[in-house]
């Protein structure tokens, strides 16, 4: 049986104040749901305050990013060796990234790379477009980044990160996709593509999560499904009570 894992992601959200503020709402809410493996991943300015607000705590810290080099002239960018006492998680490709950076398939491999050479556990985020999903391409679109994401991790490393799906047209716009058809995206197009990549033992330890407008109303409907095994949670991760709610919900989610 998989752990199941809620992971919020605060994007470009909250100054310091109000990082501070949220964690210490968030932290009696939620420190006692030992069942559930829970991340909070604030953006970078208040990843240090944060990390060590979380550090006492059985909570987990992520980052948002990071730079594939170790270091050099690589003006605003963050390295994994930067964030690795700060962080146990860092998200990759995620398609924001994607779209608006020019995030390729390609670079996420190789900060995926640079993730796991400093034991950071990495989310790596794919998922089709509207126009991609209409079109049928679904399938295609995600295999594809799963394959080319993934290509030559070694097997020693694949228990070592999560994926997790996450249709863009389902992101901040209040739209989801069904439980029922998310659980048959994952099966079809990340379970089985990890299966030929790590084979069939290892692609049953690594934790594949659901994300794109999860919310406290709808968040059991994912967490029953089989093949989801929790949440990559945007917006209402900003909110400490529907954040504990979801919480919640993974804990008590039958698989």
């Amino acid at each position: 049986m998989r752990k199941p894992i809620v992971a919020g992601n605060w994007k470009m959200n909250n100054t310091m104040e109000k990082s501070i503020r949220l964690v210490n709402d968030l932290i009696p809410l939620i420190k006692n749901q030992n069942k559930v493996d829970r991340v909070i991943i604030p953006p970078f300015t208040a990843l240090a305050t944060v990390s060590d607000l979380l550090r006492f705590t059985s909570i987990s810290c992520g980052a948002q990013n990071l730079f594939w080099e170790p270091k050099g002239a690589y003006t605003g960018e963050i390295s994994a060796y930067m964030i690795e006492d700060l962080a146990d998680y860092v998200i990759i490709g995620h398609s924001e990234r994607r779209t608006y950076f020019n995030e390729t398939d390609e670079t996420v491999n190789k900060k995926i790379v640079a993730a796991l050479n400093v034991g950071l556990t990495p989310i790596m985020c794919v998922g089709e477009t509207y126009e991609e999903n209409q079109a049928g391409k679904t399938g295609e679109v995600i295999l594809h980044q799963m394959n080319k994401g993934l290509a030559d991790i070694p097997i020693v490393n694949g228990a070592k990160f999560v994926v997790a799906y996450e249709p863009v047209w389902a992101i901040g716009t209040g739209l989801a996709a069904t439980g029922e058809v998310a659980n048959k995206v994952i099966a079809d197009y990340i379970r089985e593509p990890l299966s030929h990549l790590f084979g069939e033992e290892v692609a049953q330890r690594i934790r594949v999560l659901y994300g794109g407008s999860v919310n406290a109303a709808n968040a059991a409907e994912f967490f029953e499904q089989p093949e989801i095994d929790g949440a990559l949670v945007g917006g209402a991760s900003l909110k400490s009570h529907d954040f504990a709610d979801i919480v919640n919900a993974a804990a008590s989610a039958k698989k």
